[in-house]
């Protein structure tokens, strides 16, 4: 009997392919998604079982995206199981501290040896003129982000302000679970252990955020961030030279609204996911281009990095400068985000992005009084006026600080000003409107919806919500539909996965 299904090619499908992560925008992971969501549906008020199946797809999940290096994975969630445990089994605060030291060079250890191993190859060889060979270090896919998963429990646990849970399955669900493994949002072990055992419930409402989430999600990625990376913003950033300053200008702007769209429809669909099994994952973006200083931009930009950020880094170095009054808030501040940009990747661009940050905002926390004094005899202070300018000139800031964050050398960033400053031309915009009118009308839509107010989005997941079944099934086909016409042959991942 000849047989419909070729099993050579489908085990091929589901090894892991080096470069081909499993990603929510591909129609392995639907299929497979939605035989596990049978599965989980049949089987969920088994706890043991629902659990049990959790971990078995997040731990393939992370097979297909990274190979046998899930191994480290495992190996991780074994460590800090038990550095928890220790931590919490004794009064004595220096052995305590002592436990916490080691978890930190196990963990930051394994973190530096396979994301900066090379880098620092780089710098010695630069410095000594040396002729060591670079090794052979496969980075293993979201790493960074399990790794501060994982010491967010360690640490809680030390400040003494989460329990380390006695089961390990548990905490393997909280630091496996496939949908916030590869990159975010970094949920808190405190949020996340206690709906473990909880039978899942989903309301109507967030039935529909969940598909609205998802839908919106797919058409960020693949429709708007992949579309105008692959067709317009690659072009621009790899030879600046050869379009005008209107060109490169847009290409800016274009990669501004990439990055977001790419990192928060990942977070979109992550948050989604997540709802339709039951579990709810913190909010990772809150309209930050709406931001009016950077401050505000990094309490609505990638929050839960941003809240670990100032728990685990910022707060302890506040505390060990607090002598220094309004110094030590800025060396804390710059400290943090020098650490920030390397904790993006072993690349100066990174570093000189985070210091881009820290700087701006150690000038502005240096110029805050004198500033609200200006803003008060101005008579501006709290007024449309001042907020649309404020909001104006970060967004420009942010953006001219990921053409940093994208460039491999800060060459490309200087030919990109000297051509919007010395070779603009105006009239281009007009011709490119006319060339490339689907790249305008993207970007145009992508930035639209941005700056809607935040009500509609809410008049949104209400109006979802009262579809019915169908209604949303339709919607979110509709949404993968449109996501296909627009996917190219080649998967892009999504950009957050290498860091």
């Amino acid at each position: 009997m000849t047989s419909f299904i070729d099993f050579n090619k489908l085990i091929e499908l589901l090894k892991y392919q080096p470069g081909d992560p499993l990603v929510f925008s591909t129609a392995l992971f639907l299929a497979l998604f939605t035989l596990f969501m049978i599965l989980y549906t049949a089987f969920i008020k088994n706890n043991s079982f629902r659990i049990g199946l959790i971990i078995f797809f997040s731990i393939y999940f992370y097979y297909k995206s990274a190979g046998y290096y899930a191994s480290i994975l495992i190996v991780s969630a074994a460590v800090n199981f038990y550095f928890g445990k220790w931590i919490a089994a004794t009064e004595n605060f220096s052995y305590k501290r002592l436990i916490l030291i080691i978890s930190l060079i196990v963990n930051l250890g394994l973190l530096s040896y396979f994301k900066y191993t090379n880098f620092v190859i780089d710098i010695i060889n630069g410095i000594g003129e040396g002729n060591i060979e670079p090794l052979d270090i496969f980075l293993p896919i979201g790493i960074s982000f399990y790794t501060f998963k994982a010491l967010t429990y360690v640490f809680d646990i030390y400040y003494d302000t989460l329990k380390p849970t006695d089961s390990f399955r548990d905490f393997a669900l909280y630091l496996f679970f496939f949908p916030n493994l590869l990159a975010g949002p970094i949920d808190r072990a405190a949020d996340f252990l206690p709906q473990i055992n909880k039978e899942p419930f989903i309301t109507k409402k967030e039935l529909g955020l969940a598909v609205l989430l998802i839908s919106t999600g797919l058409i960020k990625k693949v429709v708007i961030a992949d579309y105008i990376s692959l067709n317009f913003v690659d072009r621009i950033f790899d030879f600046p030279l050869r379009y005008t300053g209107v060109e490169n200008l847009l290409a800016i702007y274009g990669y501004t609204l990439q990055i977001y769209c790419d990192f928060s429809g990942y977070s979109d669909m992550a948050i989604g996911v997540a709802l339709l099994m039951g579990f709810r994952l913190t909010e990772n973006f809150n309209y930050p281009f709406k931001a009016t200083s950077i401050a505000d931009f990094w309490r609505r930009w990638h929050i839960s990095l941003s809240r670990w950020l100032l728990d685990y880094l910022f707060r302890p170095l506040q505390m060990k400068y607090r002598n220094l009054r309004v110094f030590g808030n800025m060396i804390g501040i710059f400290v943090t985000f020098l650490l920030c940009g390397l904790w993006h990747g072993a690349g100066w661009n990174f570093i000189y992005w985070g210091a881009l940050h820290g700087f701006m905002m150690s000038f502005s926390l240096l110029i805050q009084k004198p500033r609200a004094s200006l803003f008060k005899a101005l008579r501006i202070e709290n007024t449309k006026f001042l907020r649309f300018f404020q909001t104006l000139i970060t967004f420009h800031l942010i953006a001219l600080t990921f053409a940093v964050f994208r460039s491999y050398d800060m060459q490309t960033v200087f030919d990109m000003l000297s051509q919007i400053n010395e070779f603009f031309h105006a009239e281009v915009f007009i011709q490119f409107v006319e060339k490339m009118p689907l790249i305008t009308g993207l970007m145009a839509l992508g930035f639209l919806f941005h700056f809607l107010p935040s009500k509609l989005y809410d008049y949104s997941v209400n109006l979802v919500s009262k579809l019915p079944l169908a209604g949303k099934i339709l919607l979110l086909t509709a949404a993968i539909w449109l996501a296909a016409q627009f996917k190219s042959a080649d998967i892009q991942p999504f950009i957050y996965f290498q860091f």
